[in-house]
């Protein structure tokens, strides 16, 4: 920060700096009261008893009295700052190779206007990179007017009046709050959003290996992550619940429905490790079983189409506990996709057209999802990214009983409290924003062109 307001202040004219900062102090002491007031906030903020949300790209802190680090193991990337984003060389040709687009596409689309010969496609090409670079280019605009009203401020805290000094280090402290948000609206506005991140989901729990113990344990994470849905105020509609004897789950589904939830569980999808004593042993050993999680992007109708004649569907007897309804009605649904051979089965509700409407919404969500696969290995052919392809092979959590903590293996984050995280509620929230973190870290360098290789 201090080598970027040094070269700001030795690039200007004395004459021209001292008028600016003459300037700059007849606005500070134009808003005096504001500035004192700034300064009894951001002292109140420092107190060790408030709690301060963490800047994107740090480490999030613990708000509890539990346990909380990350470590980082090989192969694992590093999390930077924004200050340490802000000054690779990359980032900063990047955004002036933005600025040179937005201005020629602007120049061009002014001159465009005036001729008669220029096709309308073009002009809109032309003006659709304008809007989509706009937020962009102005908050660039702002963070530099920013830093000038800083280098400005510096020339005032070597006046003689103290009271002015005071002031502009007031002055100072909110200029640099100030560059620190512009900076992360910037880093927020060069990673690309996702289509699906908008999307609702169905998720898929399966138990592994581990038999009565895997199947146990699939029931509580099913558990865990209906109370995620209700922490977030989502609904959760159960799709399938095929039981065990001992009450655990052999596999089970459901349509998560609200605002981010993709965007918020994406990183889910994986093989989860449980190391404990399970119910059936008698001898005390820790068994180790295995879960699988399927998150699957939940497109609309409109968004994601499928055609009627490539669809088979099958009407059967429900099975399993139900009742008398059970085996005397046709309800069971199950629909196979004729091209790609996916199935879907629902037999949850008593009414036909309902688990046929359920069924659908599991098929539209694994066509979907096998569609965003394909793009996702082609766009990471060259450099994988190291979150993780979320891929049900992959092993990323262990959930260690004996030593009370829960590991994330794809960035090495490991927590403690597994009763609370098993509840569905902050800790796991911690979890999926450290890795959300992480994911938009490795986003930007796949954006700047960057590999593993750390520039100078």
């Amino acid at each position: 920060m201090l080598k970027i307001v040094c070269s700001a202040t030795e690039s200007l004219p004395i004459k021209s700096m001292q008028t600016m900062a003459y300037r700059r102090a007849t606005n500070i002491l134009s808003r005096g009261k504001e500035c004192v007031c700034s300064l009894w906030i951001s002292r109140f903020q420092k107190s060790p008893n408030v709690t301060i949300q963490s800047i994107r790209f740090h480490t999030y802190s613990d708000r509890n009295t539990r346990t909380l680090h990350t470590s980082t193991p090989f192969m694992v990337a590093k999390l930077q700052s924004v200050d340490e984003l802000f000054a690779r060389r990359s980032l900063q040709e990047y955004l002036k190779k933005m600025e040179t687009e937005y201005s020629e596409c602007l120049r061009e689309d002014n001159s465009s206007a005036t001729e008669e010969q220029c096709s309308e496609d073009k002009l809109r090409t032309k003006r659709t990179k304008v809007s989509l670079l706009a937020p962009l280019i102005h908050t660039i605009r702002e963070l530099e007017k920013k830093q000038k009203e800083i280098a400005e401020t510096e020339m005032l805290l070597k006046d003689e009046d103290p009271a002015l000094r005071e002031l502009a280090e007031l002055e100072r402290e909110g200029c640099l709050q100030d560059i620190q948000h512009l900076r992360q609206k910037i880093l927020d506005l060069l990673i690309p959003e996702e289509e699906a991140d908008l999307s609702n989901l169905v998720l898929e729990v399966t138990a592994g290996i581990g038999g009565q113990e895997a199947m146990l344990f699939t029931a509580e994470v099913f558990d865990m992550y209906q109370g995620f849905a209700q922490h977030h105020g989502w609904s959760f509609d159960i799709l399938e619940h095929m039981t065990s004897e001992l009450g655990g789950l052999r596999h089970a589904s459901a349509s998560i429905s609200g605002p981010e939830s993709y965007k918020r569980m994406k990183f889910e999808s994986g093989v989860h490790r449980v190391q404990r004593v399970p119910k059936t042993e008698k001898q005390g050993r820790i068994h180790t079983s295995t879960i699988t999680v399927v998150v699957l992007p939940q497109p609309t109708e409109i968004s994601f189409m499928i055609n009627p004649k490539d669809l088979r569907i099958e009407t059967t007897r429900a099975s399993g506990a139900g009742g008398q309804h059970v085996n005397t009605t046709d309800s069971a649904v199950r629909i196979v996709h004729l091209p790609t051979g996916v199935v879907a089965e629902c037999q949850q509700e008593r009414s036909q057209l309902m688990n046929r409407e359920k069924a659908m919404r599991t098929l539209r969500a694994k066509l979907y999802s096998m569609k965003q696969e394909e793009e996702t290995s082609k766009r990471y052919n060259q450099r994988k990214i190291q979150i993780g392809t979320k891929a049900r092979s992959e092993k990323i959590r262990t959930y260690n009983f004996a030593q009370d903590r829960i590991t994330d293996h794809r960035i090495g984050m490991t927590v403690h409290d597994v009763r609370h995280f098993l509840l569905g509620e902050d800790l796991l929230d911690q979890v999926n924003s450290a890795l959300q973190e992480f994911s938009h870290q490795e986003m930007l360098m796949e954006l700047l062109g960057e590999n593993s290789q750390e520039d100078s």
